[in-house]
């Protein structure tokens, strides 16, 4: 037999099964390999009986080496199979196996066509993610830019020289207790300036960059300055940016950094690649968040999950509630079961489906999009929702996305010069995400020392981290009414923006907005005044009228003059039925519980 010029693979041209999968293996072996159906060339090679080609694909080498069958597939495509074609060479019982596995598909052509186009459709070749790329670049920019803006009209009311938590207050006492260790456990610009000013000047920069990024100008230096400035704030916001979505963002934003395009000038017609490491690591951040969102609702031991009476809680007692959170509650028994059902489902079993064939991943995509979108309805979780549906995004390849995305040889370069710190990123974390979503099934398992030491190292930085929403249903819904007086006798409440107070207003939409006073009185009222000092330190504020914290209410009964004393009463809140609220016009029905705090004037401050 004459030896091809180039190796060749020959194949039943008239098999729609083989003619997929031949165009994946054209797309990788980029033109190294000729592929040809045995209709046209069989001629060529008359030392090959024609039934043979019939039943199985073969590869002939240059050298005039023939192979069919598994090895056949693992020789073609060379380098790119190279594991494969090592284990068929070296592996005992692998080369049986595969060849029998190849034997039994080849019988069933037909089956294997339909089983190709159910979860592949019709192109089976490696997708791409270019549009994908810019698509959640962008997304993440915009994201980017609504967190920092939220933030940039509270600061100062909450860590601002006289709000709150004055960061400048916190960095001192940090380094007093803790030396110099403090800059390494507290990585935040702020040790460089505390001022209002300086915290505005983060804000803003931070906010410019987001639309720099959303833009598509300079995304990786973009990206970079925008993770240092966040998490700068997220260090000097101390328990007011402690969130989920908060460590979320940097956690994406810093993972983004091997992902974005290295380019000036972010273009969808300019093909830049990327490291397959860095796509594989914001998948398994995906795959992280919602499986341990899931899982530790089971885990947890709250049997609200198990019996699926979540919901009869949930609507109600969450933080923020809209007013779709009231018309949800007043939703059937059976229809709140299946609700929480669905949202285990999606949560636990749908995140395997992100590394399935792309018609499985585009329907796991939907469904975690759509669980973000009924979670964003009834309750106020400011970028959070926004934030996993950007990195659903990402299981959407450029064919769905749109078809004038471009088609070139490859879209992920193991060989890219981000290539290596991706690496050593995955090699870092790797270990310490499985233990994360291994400790989501097993609470209180111990972590191997040098894992929590390396996790150790990193958790000041916030790229490595641990998910889990309402692991505990809340069961009751206690509210703090702060009020004041000028004489002790008449008393006047004040009203926040966005957290139930008065019972006829209705329950606000505030995302993607983050009020963030708002949230931290609903954790303050789950427990105590002497385990949240800050709530201590904003009736300070209150009783000297600071206008940065005054601010961030909604009303202030003493805009004239500050109050003599303020005092906290404790409520017990719970939805109105449809019947209450058709007769009342109420929203919320209410009964006192107590005292939160006595009444305290500014003499109780001087003489601490």
């Amino acid at each position: 037999m004459k030896p091809p010029k180039n190796p060749i693979v020959i194949f039943d041209g008239d098999c729609h099964f083989c003619r997929r999968w031949i165009e994946r293996w054209r797309d990788l072996t980029q033109g190294t390999v000729e592929y040809a159906p045995f209709q046209d060339v069989a001629e060529r090679f008359p030392e090959i009986p024609r039934e043979n080609f019939e039943q199985a694909v073969h590869f002939i080498d240059s050298d005039g080496s023939v192979y069919r069958g598994a090895e056949a597939v693992f020789r073609s495509l060379g380098r790119r199979a190279g594991v494969w074609s090592w284990c068929y060479k070296h592996v005992p019982g692998f080369a049986p196996i595969t060849e029998t596995a190849y034997a039994f598909v080849a019988r069933r052509r037909r089956f294997a066509s339909f089983f190709t186009r159910l979860l592949w459709g019709n192109d089976v070749r490696r997708p791409t993610y270019f549009r994908t790329r810019d698509l959640f670049v962008r997304s993440l920019g915009a994201i980017y830019f609504i967190a920092f803006v939220s933030l940039w009209l509270q600061v100062d009311g909450l860590i601002g020289e006289r709000g709150i938590l004055p960061v400048g207050q916190h960095l001192q006492l940090a380094r007093d207790q803790l030396g110099s260790d403090a800059f390494f456990l507290l990585p935040t610009l702020c040790w460089f300036g505390s001022s209002n000013a300086f915290l505005h000047f983060l804000c803003g920069a931070g906010a410019v960059l987001s639309i720099f990024l959303v833009i598509g100008l300079a995304p990786v230096l973009s990206l970079a300055l925008l993770f240092v400035l966040y998490l700068s704030l997220t260090i000097a916001g101390q328990t007011f940016l402690g969130f989920q979505w908060d460590i979320l963002l940097l956690e994406t934003g810093f993972l983004a950094l091997f992902f974005a395009p290295w380019q000036w000038r972010m273009k969808v017609g300019a093909a830049a690649r990327f490291p397959g490491v860095g796509f594989f690591l914001l998948k398994l951040l995906l795959f992280k968040l919602m499986l341990m969102s899931g899982v530790v609702k089971l885990a947890c031991g709250d049997e609200c999950w198990r019996n699926l009476t979540a919901l009869d809680y949930h609507y109600w007692t969450q933080p923020l509630p809209t007013a779709l959170g009231w018309w949800a509650d007043q939703h059937s028994e059976w229809f709140k079961k299946f609700s929480v059902a669905f949202c285990l489902v999606v949560e636990i079993i749908v995140p395997f489906f992100i590394w399935a064939p792309r018609r499985l991943r585009h329907l796991a995509a939907g469904l975690l999009i759509f669980l973000q979108l009924a979670i964003a309805a009834t309750g106020n979780y400011c970028f959070f929702n926004l934030l996993t549906i950007a990195l659903c995004l990402l299981l959407f390849d450029d064919a769905i996305l749109g078809r004038t995305a471009p088609r070139v040889e490859t879209s992920r370069d193991p060989l890219h010069p981000r290539g290596l710190p991706a690496l050593i990123v995955l090699v870092l974390t790797l270990p310490i995400n499985a233990m994360l979503i291994f400790s989501a099934f097993k609470p209180k398992a111990d972590w191997p020392r040098p894992i929590a030491t390396v996790a150790g190292y990193l958790e000041s930085f916030r790229i490595v981290n641990g998910y889990g929403l309402f692991r505990v249903m809340t069961k009751a819904r206690p509210e703090i009414v702060i009020e004041g007086s000028a004489d002790g006798n008449e008393w006047q409440a004040y009203e926040f923006k966005w957290k139930p107070g008065d019972l006829n207003t209705a329950p606000q939409w505030a995302a993607p907005h983050q009020p963030r006073l708002d949230w931290q009185m609903w954790f303050a009222a789950l427990g105590s005044y002497r385990q949240n000092p800050w709530f201590v330190s904003l009736l300070e504020r209150l009783l000297r009228n600071e206008p940065a914290v005054t601010r961030l209410l909604a009303r202030n009964p003493f805009s004239d003059a500050p109050p003599r004393y303020v005092r906290a009463k404790l409520f017990e809140y719970h939805f109105t039925t449809a019947e209450e609220h058709r007769a009342t016009s109420a929203w919320w029905k209410r009964e006192e519980q107590g005292e939160y705090l006595p009444a305290v004037s500014l003499e109780n401050f001087q003489r601490r």
